[in-house]
């Protein structure tokens, strides 16, 4: 029997879950497939229906995660096999290299100001730039850097080297391999966050051809200060101020024609704070939010919708938007939309940025985690729980647990809560088996 918790997945889910096992004495394992915890949460500027800083809330709950003698951070890693039964896994995991020696590291950044590489940065949507050896955000956990093999200079074509020689620390090392650890866990808690749905394939809204048309993760690093344009609203295509923004709700969700028949749960108040948000820092920009059903379920959602209308004169339109056209010389946009209100007459509104909010979708990984570990999924990739209403963080497998928006879609609080729950759920087993083994 072990007395440790497996848990992966770092973002708040993940997170929360570790401190609750951690505090009570548990030995903790937190995977994490890229260089930091943090999860999409760090991606965020404000959280609704509050406003409060997103990585304000975060960062101290990573800080305490990294710091806490019974929890073991794993990141740059991913969980290759499972085997055994509750009480009892054995979890091989396999370590990526960072190619940098996360024992030298100071995170002083020197290695990152010299290297001459630039490629998209993912964290900011690739809407920004990052080097070929790298920080995921300021705040990322551990701060270590790492080198993406794919861009250095050194592995591609052999030459290069200037991060090593002006490492204050001596911290690169070339000739680090992938390394594999095996774990004795009683459980496991699955926590691995969501992904966006492709717009690409929705040639009607334009996303990918007009630059002017974004989607809501984009939204947020652009309005965030740590984004790309340290916090200013910029249009894409020319680097001007928007005076009108449109939303558009539900791309690729809610639609039997081939996307997702499903509600993301958490679009109407995204894109009621983000609505917000311009109007807080272009107070005289007009803001439109197509919607189909205004979904404002949590606590304080509804008056948060509310506010937004009456205080800052968001405009909510139901309708179903047919396509997007550009103007090409100004790179203004025309959204061509039916107006259910007024009978489903067909109408322009003209925009000069659009917001699409897409479905919010399982991560791919979560195909090989069910694999590996025998966790049934939905027919949309999803964990499913064993009873939605009576066991919502258990699973078919048990000792396998899960929570946050893996399980389905929901808000952070939510996520939290849940987080909560699994944890409480993983301590039950090392309890049980204590008693057991006393008797």
């Amino acid at each position: 029997m072990s007395n440790s918790v497996l848990i992966v997945g770092g973002g708040i889910a993940g997170i929360q879950a570790s401190l609750d096992l951690a505090n009570r004495g548990t030995k903790v394992f937190l995977v994490e497939k890229t260089p930091s915890i943090g999860g999409r949460m760090a991606q965020l500027d404000k959280t609704f229906p509050t406003l409060d800083c997103s990585i304000c809330i975060l960062a101290p709950k990573m800080i305490e995660c990294f710091r806490h003698p019974n929890i073991t951070l794993l990141t740059y890693s991913e969980v290759k096999e499972v085997s055994g039964n509750a009480g009892n896994f054995t979890v091989k995991v396999l370590q990526n290299p960072r190619y940098v020696m996360s024992e030298k590291c100071t995170g002083c950044g020197t290695c990152m100001e010299k290297c001459p590489v630039k490629v998209p940065n993912e964290f900011d949507m690739g809407l920004g730039t990052r080097k070929a050896i790298y920080m995921p955000f300021k705040q990322a956990v551990p701060l270590v850097a790492t080198i993406d093999q794919n861009s250095c200079l050194y592995f591609t074509k052999g030459v290069c080297k200037v991060c090593q020689k002006v490492c204050p620390s001596a911290a690169i090392d070339y000739e680090q391999n992938p390394k594999e650890t095996t774990l004795k866990v009683s459980s496991i808690i699955l926590a691995t966050g969501f992904d966006t749905f492709d717009l690409s394939a929705m040639k009607e809204y334009g996303y990918g051809r007009f630059k002017n048309v974004i989607n809501s993760m984009e939204f947020e690093r652009l309005i965030c200060a740590s984004g790309p344009t340290g916090g200013h609203l910029l249009r894409p295509s020319d680097g001007k101020e928007p005076k009108s923004i449109v939303f558009v709700q539900c791309v690729g969700s809610r639609s039997q024609r081939g996307e997702l028949p499903y509600c993301s749960s958490v679009c109407c108040v995204y894109a009621t704070k983000e609505s917000i948000l311009v109007k807080d820092h272009l107070p005289d920009t007009e803001v439109n939010i197509m919607y189909m059903d205004m979904r404002a379920v949590g606590k304080g959602f509804q008056e948060f919708v509310d506010r937004a209308k009456s205080q800052y004169g968001v405009n909510y339109i139901k309708s179903h938007p047919g396509g997007i056209a550009e103007n090409p010389k100004t790179k203004s946009l025309q959204v061509y939309y039916e107006d259910i209100r007024a009978g489903c007459d067909m109408k322009k509104l003209d925009a000069d940025m659009v917001v699409l909010c897409p479905a919010l979708i399982p991560k791919g990984e979560n195909r090989k985690i069910a694999e590996a570990t025998g966790v049934e999924l939905d027919d949309y990739g999803f964990f499913k729980s064993r009873n939605k209403l009576t066991a919502p963080v258990e699973t078919n497998i048990a000792g396998i647990y899960v929570c946050g928006y893996c399980q389905s879609p929901k808000d952070i609080p939510e996520s939290v809560a849940q987080a909560s729950g699994a944890a409480a759920k993983a301590a039950e087993i090392i309890t049980c088996m204590s008693e057991e083994a006393k008797r």
